[in-house]
């Protein structure tokens, strides 16, 4: 980033008022070729970048308002080093512009960035659906009119923590009022919500480097400068027991049982596991082929003795191209299907809060790493490339030497719970 240049006649609002006022700008060159102005007029300062076109042709723009009644807002009312860091960019757009590279940068939009980047994503990734959905929900109505060149860094960041403290919204009726669920007082919510926020500024990053990188845009720092909010994907992990697992397969439906089953017996997503066909499962090495996964990367998934049994039975009479798993009715697995059964066998096996369906991956990764299996061995039966993911939420039930040490060598205190003193109130 291009270093910030000092004035002692235009650093502050103190040494500008001491300016006499004049028809001519106050000039201070930045760049080569490139000078920031202030015009003194008697209702305030305004800020001029001038370019140096070649042939003795100059090109001058008035850029924003200097802070001289107000405090900056890095949008409309600039400070000297605000202005500098946008007659930078104009600088760069006019140097494009003269050379023919991108003639309608000035009207590429957030919203145009968006969707090429959303349709590069329906070609490489199997969360285009999701992020396109969020985009459009959250990202365009707010922000999808303005010009990229034109974005600042307190729009982003204005528009992240309106996001962060708009409480999650509710399935409504087409034309009706946005409904949200009430969270107030809910740490556990908040986290949530903001790491949910930031999973759409990644989306909206992503599309925005797009942009940069193609040259549509000149400069990256306006949201380069914007950061996610820290402190909010470590989310509290849940797994079932043994005993939960059998209760809750008791209570489940014949057909909710059977992907349940598989979820325990796989540790695999849902979509993974809904788009399973006979002849995925091979019985001879005891292996699933998973063609689609989250990262585009097929995997052969290890079952066990259990977990090849289970598959043989539900490959009996299918033909290779017939689903392994499917809904009552032979409809296709979604999660809408999904979700009431699955919250009404949590019902009945009396395991509350009910869980989502992703509980039984965490099911099966958590008690497959108590059981001694190695980090790197779940990482590829997982899918994951490597074990950060797997470390980062499993690692800590690891047999460890650390945890071996300190239970063996630890002082005791004679610490008792069948004590029968009875605390002062």
């Amino acid at each position: 980033m291009a270093k910030t240049v000092r004035d002692s006649r235009l650093d502050t609002r103190t040494a500008r008022a001491r300016l006499p006022i004049r028809s001519k700008p106050y000039w201070r060159g930045i760049d080569p070729g490139t000078h920031l102005g202030y015009r003194k007029v008697k209702s305030g300062g305004k800020w001029l970048v001038r370019w140096y076109a070649g042939q003795e042709r100059y090109r001058e723009e008035v850029i924003g308002i200097a802070d001289d009644g107000s405090d900056p807002d890095d949008v409309a009312i600039l400070n000297f080093a605000q202005a500098q860091a946008l007659a930078r960019s104009r600088a760069v757009a006019f140097a494009q512009e003269a050379a023919g590279l991108s003639p309608d940068r000035e009207k590429y939009t957030v919203g145009q960035a968006l969707e090429v980047y959303l349709t590069w994503m329906d070609h490489h990734r199997k969360s285009a659906a999701d992020a396109r959905n969020r985009a459009d929900a959250f990202i365009v109505p707010t922000l999808g009119d303005i010009p990229v060149c034109r974005l600042t860094t307190a729009q982003l960041r204005t528009w992240l923590n309106a996001l962060a403290s708009q409480p999650p919204r509710v399935r409504t009726r087409q034309g009706k009022p946005q409904k949200y669920r009430n969270t107030d007082h809910d740490p556990e919510a908040s986290r949530k919500r903001k790491a949910t926020v930031n999973r759409m500024l990644a989306t909206l990053k992503a599309a925005l480097n797009m942009a940069w990188r193609e040259g549509l845009v000149a400069d990256d720092s306006a949201w380069r400068r914007v950061k996610p909010f820290g402190q909010v994907d470590a989310a509290r992990l849940r797994w079932l027991t043994i005993e939960e697992c059998q209760r809750l397969m008791n209570a489940s439906s014949p057909r909710l049982r059977e992907l349940i089953q598989a979820a325990l017996a796989t540790g695999c997503r849902h979509g993974e596991l809904a788009r399973l066909v006979a002849g995925d499962f091979n019985p001879t090495a005891g292996t699933l082929h998973i063609r689609e996964a989250k990262s585009g990367h097929g995997r052969h998934v290890v079952l066990t003795e259990e977990g090849i049994d289970l598959f043989k039975w539900l490959a009996i009479g299918l033909s290779r191209d017939d689903r392994l798993l499917s809904a009552e009715g032979d409809q296709p697995w979604t999660h809408n299907l999904n979700q009431r059964p699955l919250r009404e066998a949590c019902q009945h096996a009396r395991i509350d809060p009910p869980i989502s369906f992703h509980v039984l991956r965490h099911t099966y990764a958590s008690l497959a790493v108590m059981a001694g299996m190695p980090l790197m061995v779940l990482a590829q039966n997982l899918g994951h490339q490597d074990t950060r993911m797997v470390e980062k939420h499993y690692g800590h039930l690891a047999p460890s030497y650390v945890a071996d040490a300190i239970r063996n060598t630890a002082q005791r205190f004679g610490l008792s719970t069948d004590s029968k003193v009875v605390p002062l109130r």
